[in-house]
């Protein structure tokens, strides 16, 4: 597919913008240090992202969501609490992590000086599982402004469900074709694509730490892949 036609650029959030797993990881080493307790924080962190990332995907798909990001968030540390004997965190602090945390996650570098570019050319948008106040106030934390936030909150319908796809565009007014849905997960790629989208796949190493990240290859279907937000600009047409 020819990225000539792409109007809008919506892109994934989560893990393809923002960079969880050091802000995850730095909050739980600090509350750790705090209480006195060793323990594999990289492994937990990443178990943090696993657990609260599949309780929502698909969620909507046979009844309304009885919950947004910031409370799957909240279980998955609850459950992780248990397990690891961290019974010392107390309220504030498993708040501080499981709600604090993610509000405040930092940019990847790349990012925040090739947005404004991009928005010369395209609709930028965030189109995400993560709640609107994530977004919200990542955006203030990182000075980033979106032409508009989707999240999956608003439509009911989460990724990777065709509805949250088809909803995008007809929001947008855009063909699928004419949008190009970028992440750094194929899954989400993936199911954007059999939903007519475009698809650009931007590489992120180190986005579950030192572990490497579980699908670190694009698949051949994608119309750009690209090492970097710049590089998937220069790919548009956009010199960052």
């Amino acid at each position: 597919m020819s990225v000539a036609g792409v109007k809008a650029l919506t892109f994934d959030t989560g893990g393809t913008i923002l960079d969880w797993h050091s802000g995850v990881k730095a909050a739980l080493t600090k509350m750790g240090q705090k209480h006195g307790i060793e323990r594999d924080w990289t492994h937990i962190t990443n178990e943090f992202r696993r657990r609260s990332l599949g309780k929502m995907l698909n969620l909507g798909e046979t009844e309304p969501p009885a919950y947004n990001f910031d409370g799957s968030h909240r279980m998955a540390l609850d459950s992780l609490i248990e397990e690891h004997d961290l019974g010392a965190f107390t309220e504030e602090e498993r708040h501080m992590i499981a709600y604090e945390t993610p509000h405040n996650l930092q940019c990847w570098p790349d990012f925040p000086g090739t947005l404004p570019k991009l928005r010369e050319k395209c609709i930028c948008a965030s189109f995400t599982i993560l709640s609107f106040r994530i977004i919200m106030d990542t955006a203030k934390a990182n000075g980033l402004s979106w032409d508009a936030v989707f999240s999956c909150e608003a439509i009911g319908k989460y990724k990777v469900l065709p509805e949250a796809y088809n909803t995008v565009a007809k929001f947008l007014q855009l063909d699928p074709s004419e949008i190009c849905m970028v992440a750094c997960h194929n899954f989400d790629l993936d199911a954007a694509k059999a939903c007519g989208y475009t698809t650009a796949f931007v590489k992120r190493p180190d986005e579950w730490g030192p572990e490497g990240p579980p699908d670190p290859e694009p698949n051949p279907i994608h119309d750009i892949v690209a090492d970097s937000f710049p590089d998937m600009a220069r790919q548009l047409g956009v010199t960052a």
